[in-house]
């Protein structure tokens, strides 16, 4: 899931686009986003000369773009996957179409990482204002803290129309035409779109980028409601706080719901089919987090189990879960809660696509697709001017990893070899404290290690040695290192505590661009800051070979 970061900058008077410097973004959008309402348009813009689109899909198409094609590149589905190419291709002097079918955004703004981060911006300031023994030691005084549930709710479904609506104009402003209806993929580059029940429109491109996402994954005999048993989407729009609710699922969604949940004093108990909770994180991180956010708070736990048959409430009866034993079968328990949260992870949007149209056949409903992102056929041969990225092909099912992988099939299109280093892309999970990592855990690096004959060294160091993180009183947190100890190669970090999410960027780009612990640990850290907490790992980092090496290439994963 992804941050939203909003800047607050003073501007001359009046404003205008060429006051502000040419490189600076505002939530990942370009300038001319946020000055698209002026008269005044950079000359510079791209497709200048080109009306906005209309977002009833019903502009005729002109200007054919290179080849005879309506289009040079086409993108089904407008989330941040499909913006983030649609933008890069017009700065590449594409001209370029996005064909959504919802609204623009997709899961991430609408339904994910915008309205979560909304809710949890909301738990962290209950947890903040309710910890009296935190306050205390920091002179504060603060009484009878409380919440008005319709103006959560409003706050987060406030941000996501804010982000959509920034999305829609950065589009519109740079000359992205926004089709609207379902696209379908006809043939070799040919696509068409149109809304249920009307008129469909066929359109040709040199290039098509499959954008579609993901949907809450939902496992065989739970019964959705959208009251007492819901997924993600049902919860983000906060229309009730249960006083008991069961979350299926200890990941990253699971983890979150259960920071906001608390906060606003639900007790919570996860249904974990894995034998221990939070199995996607480094198992050293996963037992601290265990102790900072879970044991202390109203939440208890069924770890390797799974949720056989969830039957929503009704007739005055509570929620009912059936609980098997994850490897016999055999029935364990029967929870009776308020609610249940269906956190099972996210299942490829890739339905109706048209692609047995081109001759590919899904992988557990995954397109797939090479290094590239290029599509590949039922035969292994690829599929000449067909991309997939995101969610939908599986890969790395994170916003901002879509984004990267469009932008990367754009810098093909436009004569580069790039390739995404997908080991360099960075997650978090924005409980409180906060969880990042990237790369490798501990045990994944020692088995690389074991298979391709090098040894690994770790590197730790906990927050409570953090000159920043002690005056804030956050002192509860750690951050490791996996590197390889013959070269330098960092392998791996990750970190839980104070604005882990934030912190992580430092060791993902090494990682991108192959700087490695011994060339790195000389770079300069403002003094007190919360990034001392990556200096100090650096630092400690030891390189057998006793020399410097220079910054390699990135490698592609």
């Amino acid at each position: 899931m992804q941050a939203s970061l909003t800047f607050s900058i003073s501007l001359p008077s009046p404003i205008s686009p060429k006051s502000v410097p040419k490189s600076l973004r505002f939530c990942g959008l370009r300038r001319e986003a946020l000055f698209s309402s002026l008269s005044a348009v950079p000359a510079r813009r791209i497709q200048s000369k080109r009306a906005a689109a209309a977002t009833n899909g019903s502009s005729a198409v002109s200007d054919k773009a290179k080849g005879g094609f309506d289009y040079d590149l086409v993108i089904i589905g407008a989330g941040v996957g499909g913006h983030g190419a649609a933008l890069h291709a017009v700065e590449k002097g594409l001209k370029t179409a996005i064909i959504e079918g919802d609204v623009v955004g997709g899961t991430c703004v609408n339904r994910g990482c915008v309205p979560s981060k909304a809710l949890l911006a909301v738990s962290g300031r209950m947890r903040e204002l309710n910890d009296e023994h935190h306050l205390k030691s920091l002179g504060l005084k603060v009484s009878a803290p409380g919440y008005d549930r319709q103006a959560v709710a409003d706050h987060a479904n406030n941000l996501a129309s804010k982000i959509r609506s920034n999305l829609t104009n950065s589009m519109k402003a740079l000359g992205v035409d926004i089709l609207t209806g379902v696209g379908t993929i006809l043939g070799p580059q040919k696509v068409k779109y149109g809304k249920i029940g009307f008129p469909e429109t066929e359109i040709t491109a040199r290039d098509i980028i499959i954008a579609t996402g993901s949907v809450p994954f939902v496992p065989n005999g739970i019964e959705i409601d959208g009251k007492t048993v819901f997924t993600s989407d049902h919860a983000l729009k906060m229309e009730w706080v249960p006083d008991w609710i069961a979350i299926v699922g200890s990941g990253y969604i699971g983890l979150e719901f259960s920071d906001v949940y608390t906060a606003l004093g639900s007790e919570v108990t996860f249904v974990e089919a894995l034998d221990q909770l939070m199995p996607g994180f480094d198992p050293e991180i996963g037992k601290l987090a265990q102790r900072i956010l879970i044991n202390p708070r109203k939440i208890d736990y069924h770890t390797g189990v799974f949720a056989k048959k969830i039957t929503p409430a009704k007739d005055g009866k509570p929620v009912q879960i059936e609980l098997i034993d994850a490897k016999t079968k055999e029935h364990t328990d029967t929870l009776e809660v308020d609610a249940a949260l269906i956190a099972t992870g996210r299942a490829p949007f890739t339905k109706g696509l048209g692609l047995e149209n081109i001759n590919v056949e899904t992988q557990r409903g995954f397109v797939p697709v090479d290094e590239r992102m290029q599509v590949m056929d039922s035969n292994g041969n690829l599929v000449p001017h067909v991309f997939c990225i995101g969610d939908a092909n599986g890969k790395l099912m994170l916003a901002h990893a879509a984004s990267a992988q469009g932008i990367s099939v754009v810098e093909q299109l436009t004569g580069s070899t790039h390739v995404l280093n997908h080991s360099s892309i960075p997650a978090a999970c924005f409980t409180h404290p906060e969880i990042s990592m990237v790369g490798l855990t501990e045990p994944q690096a020692r088995e690389k290690g074991e298979k391709e004959g090098f040894e690994i060294s770790v590197v730790k160091t906990s927050f409570k040695a953090n000159t920043k993180a002690l005056a804030e009183n956050e002192g509860d947190g750690l951050a490791k290192m996996i590197y390889r100890a013959d070269t330098g190669e960092i392998l791996g970090v990750h970190i839980l505590g104070l604005h882990a999410a934030d912190l992580i960027h430092e060791a993902s780009n090494a990682i991108a661009l192959g700087t490695k612990v011994q060339d790195i640990k000389f770079a300069v850290h403002a003094h007190p800051t919360l990034s001392e907490v990556l200096d100090e790992l650096f630092k400690a980092a030891k390189v057998n070979t006793g020399v410097s090496h220079s910054v390699n290439e990135p490698v592609a994963v």
